[in-house]
C-alpha cells in the first residue's frame, strides 16, 4: 500500500520513453509528487521485419533465446507470437527482473534470471551458462548495445546472433524546459539515456545553468549508470532497486528523509 503523502509537493522528473512512463508517473501522483515527463529515449519496433522474420523462422533450431529487456521481451514475442509460438523446447533467459516479470505476465514461466545482480554480468555468472559449447543462442535486443553477453558466450562456446526487435532514437528536448521546471529529483534508468542528457545539457545550457541542474538528486537503478552520473559530475546519485518499485522506494525513502530534516530543530 502506496504511503499517499510521501512525495507531497516533489517534482520528479521522469525519462523513461513516453509510452513506458504510464505506471512510474501513475506511482508519483499517487504519493503526493508532481511527475514531469521528460523522455529522453523513443522505442518503436523495427519497421523492415526481413531480418527478424528469417531469423524467427529458424527458432526451432536455437537452444537459448535471450531478452535483455522488457523492450525485447515486449517486441520480441509479439514477433515471435506473430510467426507462430514459441518452440517448446526452447530455453529462455533474461538479465533483469523487470524483464522477467514481463515475460511472466505474457505467460512464459520457465526463466533463466540472476536473482542479485541486473546485468549480463549477473546472467553470465549463472550455472545454465556456464556449459553452452555447441549452443546457439539468439539474443533479442534493440538496436546496438553492449558485446559483453554475445562475446562471453562465443569464448564459452556458443554460436551467438543477434535478433534486432525495436529500435531506440532520441527524441527533440529543450534542456531550458527543464531547468525551468526546478525538479527537485530525477530519474534515469539507462546509460544511453543519461549520456543523452548530458549532451543536450552541453549544448544549450551555461556552466552555471549545468551546474545549477547537476546538483539536483538523480536517481538511477543500476550501477553502471550510477559510475556514469559520478564521471559527468552530478553531486547526489541515488542507487536504487530495480524497476519502477525500485525506483519509488528509493524516491519515497529520500523525500521522508528530507523531511525528517526540516522538522528537526
Amino acid at each position: 500500500m502506496l504511503n499517499t503523502h510521501t512525495l507531497t509537493g516533489l517534482k520528479i522528473v521522469v525519462t523513461r520513453p513516453r509510452n513506458q512512463a504510464v505506471q512510474l508517473v501513475r506511482s508519483i501522483e499517487q504519493t503526493g509528487g508532481v511527475a514531469l515527463l521528460f523522455p529522453l529515449l523513443d522505442i518503436a519496433a523495427v519497421q523492415d521485419t526481413r531480418e527478424l522474420d528469417e531469423q524467427i523462422s529458424r527458432l526451432a533450431q536455437i537452444d537459448l533465446a535471450i531478452f535483455i529487456s522488457p523492450n525485447a521481451v515486449n517486441y520480441g514475442i509479439a514477433a515471435i507470437r506473430a510467426a507462430g509460438d514459441i518452440p517448446q523446447k526452447l530455453k529462455i533467459a533474461t538479465v533483469g527482473q523487470g524483464s522477467a516479470k514481463a515475460l511472466r505476465e505474457l505467460g512464459i514461466v520457465d526463466i533463466i534470471a540472476p536473482t542479485q545482480r541486473f546485468d549480463s554480468e549477473g546472467l553470465l555468472a549463472l550455472p545454465e551458462l556456464q556449459n553452452v559449447a555447441g549452443w546457439h543462442v539468439m539474443v533479442f535486443r534493440g538496436d546496438g548495445g553492449r558485446e559483453l553477453l554475445g562475446d562471453t558466450l562465443k569464448a564459452r562456446g556458443a554460436t551467438v546472433e543477434y535478433a534486432t526487435c525495436y529500435v531506440r532514437s532520441k527524441p527533440q528536448q529543450d534542456a531550458g524546459v527543464l531547468l525551468n521546471a526546478k525538479p527537485d529529483a530525477i530519474t534515469v534508468t539507462s546509460s544511453e539515456a543519461l549520456g543523452y542528457l548530458w549532451q543536450i545539457l552541453g549544448q544549450m545550457l551555461d556552466d552555471r545553468a549545468r551546474a545549477m541542474l547537476r546538483s539536483t538528486p538523480i536517481f538511477v537503478p543500476h550501477q553502471r549508470i550510477a559510475e556514469l552520473a559520478l564521471q559527468q559530475g552530478w553531486q547526489h546519485v541515488q542507487l536504487t532497486g530495480s524497476g519502477d518499485d525500485g525506483l519509488l522506494s528509493a524516491l519515497q525513502e529520500w523525500a521522508e528523509q528530507k523531511t525528517a530534516r526540516k522538522d528537526q530543530p
